[in-house]
């Protein structure tokens, strides 16, 4: 039975044991001949035909030998030891070099010897060598069956110290492939779906992927197994979204009434966009479906995210419900308060601020007032979810950058109300890619700002390096003389914290001595400060007190200084890029031209480089997030860490979203159809979803 071979544990394996096994599963998790099995190569080598040496150049790249080991013996002295051998075919000869690992080596090598070697050209002062190639004694197996792709596993210096290299793993994976039979690695796809898309089956495409003898073949399995990875991710999302809609009933929100007439009318303060104005037709149609809302906003800095939100919350009012917006930050929540309330300023809404920091009294009375009604719109932090804030009927909760906030957090705004949860509508200003949305928030339903307001200039971004720092402070100077202000922003990375309050500090200081008192002004903020004194810096620089404002990144998101028109971005290096894009949003909120000044060291690395190119290039959020998405993969960008969603052991949603694509369309309409899987030629996947367990309540993406 397959499943009693998959579930052995790994010491079972012959050639593994008790200490490899315990090994295997510290370092990569493989606790199961399953986990063997569907621990995928990382990456494969051509080992489909032998070069010959004489045709060698330094652009060879890996290459694949099969000659005699002539002699070898160690060079240099001390640190610099080596092991140089030269290696002959019958066409010239080469250099192998090894800087570790020489002694095991002088009693492993055999002088006279045929081998294979695999390995790095490397050229050097007109002569090439090979450091620390693969070698395997000259055999039947790999020289007549030389047709392959060789695979490489991801793997530790703990793993290959103990004889669990790559070539140990492959001997493993070709040992375990030789007891299952096709049988038991039966197919999780329906019929129709392999013959639409010429997949090969389920049991083919697992022993090609380990094994794949040609181009064709590896491209075959690997697209099948990633199409099957992505679908039942995207089958259970949508699952949670139909269920959703299905069972989690919702308030009828029917009316269009004063409030949000009155506003419209004669208090909005500029011409909605386009896209603002099909935002709002989506939600409206969400709150007459008798459903409860999950919806998701997307909209670069500066797009009008919070005014969408602010009409969303005057049609609740006109239906009689309250509305709250939660922050992640105290500085994010008042701004809002602050805009929120200089919108309404004049109209019968009352507004009100809660955060922890508002205590006794204060605290009691909004309490008090929420409870009977009289708050209609409540704006904080996460004080919000505290059992002890009671609404008397909370129709609709906004969260601001919810990726900030945490699952238990945001589940908690969904207790606020009874029979039904409020409807829920989540902002966020950093752009995610097509890809990761549908993988992130698929089971939310999406919308897209995707223009600015009109009036609004493209933030000029421009590189400078540190021979350039006094032509920047002269351009500050101008600017300040024209009445703008200035935002310098310094790295802060918590595990380098000490050294970079420091680079921080010392920073303020050369500032300063450049911008001296009585003539400049300057704030400083940053994390380790008083709330009360970080809110005081701030205030500061938005009332114009201030002209220059040093800070870490606590400024990056909701800082609204519609004066300050110039962004200094120092170590840009250390910066991912949305978080870049995130800060330079800080500036371009006047009628002024905006500047951002990419600060770097003259040496970058090659990603450096091409994330500084791709900020002075664009300034739309979306092209940004693609960019950092194949920068950095899916896992390091912002949120998407703690939903756990994509562990994926193949796809690579920078790379593969045509799959997804595919994947999704195909789920969708499998649902459409057979909603509950239960005509025959789905029970495979009602077999599989089973299987995997993971048809529970999917609280890391309530919203």
């Amino acid at each position: 039975m397959l499943e009693n071979i998959l579930d052995s544990p790994i010491e079972y394996l012959k050639g593994v044991g008790p200490k490899k096994g315990e090994l295997l599963r510290k370092e990569l998790g493989v606790a199961t001949f399953g986990d063997l099995l569907f621990a995928y190569p990382s990456r494969y080598i051509d080992k489909t035909q032998f070069h010959h040496i004489a045709d060698l150049t330094e652009d060879s790249g890996s290459v694949q030998l099969k000659g005699v080991l002539r002699r070898f013996s160690t060079e240099g002295e001390g640190r610099k030891t080596r092991l140089v051998g030269q290696f002959r075919d019958e066409s010239g000869a080469i250099s192998l070099v090894w800087f570790t690992g020489i002694s095991w080596l002088q009693k492993q090598l055999i002088i006279g010897q045929e081998y294979v070697i695999y390995g790095r050209v490397n050229a050097f002062k007109d002569a090439y060598s090979i450091p620390h190639p693969e070698m395997e004694v000259v055999s039947t197996e790999n020289t007549q069956t030389a047709t392959a792709f060789a695979p490489v596993y991801p793997s530790t210096e703990k793993l290959n110290a103990q004889g669990l290299d790559a070539k140990s793993r492959r001997r493993l994976i070709k040992l375990l492939l030789e007891k299952i039979e096709p049988a038991q690695l039966p197919e999780t796809l329906p019929a129709y779906v392999v013959k639409k898309f010429h997949f090969p089956s389920r049991f083919e495409s697992i022993l090609l992927i380990h094994f794949p003898r040609t181009e064709d073949e590896l491209k075959a399995s690997t697209n099948r197994l990633k199409f099957e990875e992505l679908f039942f991710l995207q089958l259970r999302l949508l699952q949670i979204k139909r269920r959703r809609k299905d069972e989690v009933k919702g308030y009828v929100f029917e009316k269009i009434g004063d409030f949000f007439n009155n506003f419209y009318q004669n208090k909005l303060p500029f011409e909605l966009t386009n896209a603002q104005k099909r935002v709002l037709k989506e939600i409206r149609r969400d709150f007459g479906l008798g459903i409860q809302m999950n919806r998701l906003v997307q909209g670069d800095v500066g797009s009008g995210k919070t005014m969408v939100a602010l009409l969303a919350m005057l049609m609740a009012l006109d239906n009689g419900f309250q509305t709250c917006m939660m922050a992640p930050t105290e500085i994010l929540a008042q701004q809002h308060f602050i805009s929120i309330s200089n919108y309404l300023q004049d109209s019968p809404v009352e507004v009100a601020f809660l955060s922890g920091s508002i205590k006794g009294k204060a605290r009691k009375h909004i309490l008090e007032r929420l409870a009977a009604g009289e708050i209609h719109i409540l704006i904080g932090t996460h004080a919000l979810i505290e059992d002890w804030v009671v609404f008397k009927n909370l129709g609709l909760a906004i969260t601001d950058e919810q990726h900030r906030f945490g699952v238990a957090q945001r589940a908690a705004l969904w207790k606020k109300n009874k029979p039904f949860p409020p409807h829920v509508l989540v902002m966020t200003a950093t752009p995610i890619p097509r890809t990761l949305a549908m993988t992130l928030y698929g089971d939310l339903d999406i919308s897209v700002i995707d223009e600015l307001p009109p009036g609004r200039k493209d933030i000029v971004t421009l590189h400078r390096t540190e021979n350039h720092r006094l032509r920047v402070i002269g351009f500050m100077r101008e600017q300040i003389a024209l009445g703008r202000q200035v935002y310098i922003v310094y790295p802060m990375i918590e595990e380098s914290e000490k050294m970079d309050l420091q680079n921080l500090m010392s920073g303020y200081e050369a500032i300063s001595r450049e911008f001296p008192t009585p003539e400049f002004q300057i704030s400083i903020l940053h994390g380790k400060m008083k709330a009360a004194d970080k809110d005081f810096e701030m205030q500061r620089f938005v009332r114009g007190e201030t002209q220059i404002m040093v800070a870490t990144t606590v400024i990056e998101v909701g800082v609204n200084v519609p004066n300050a028109s110039v962004m200094v971005i120092e170590n840009t290096e250390r910066f991912g890029l949305s978080q870049l894009h995130q800060l330079r949003g800080r500036v371009g909120r006047g009628a002024e031209q905006s500047y951002c000044l990419l600060m770097s060291s003259f040496k970058l690395s090659k990603d450096s480089k091409e994330r500084i190119q791709t900020m002075v290039r664009t300034n739309n959020g979306f092209e940004i997030a693609e960019a950092d998405l194949k920068l950095r993969g899916p896992g390091d960008l912002e949120g998407t860490q703690q939903s756990g969603i994509v562990n994926l052991r193949l796809a690579d949603l920078a790379k593969d979203g045509k799959i997804l694509a595919a994947a999704r369309e195909v789920a969708a309409r499998i649902l459409d159809d057979d909603p509950y899987l239960k005509r025959p030629e789905h029970e495979v996947l009602a077999v599989q979803l089973a299987k995997e367990g993971k048809v529970k309540k999917a609280w890391s993406r309530i919203s």
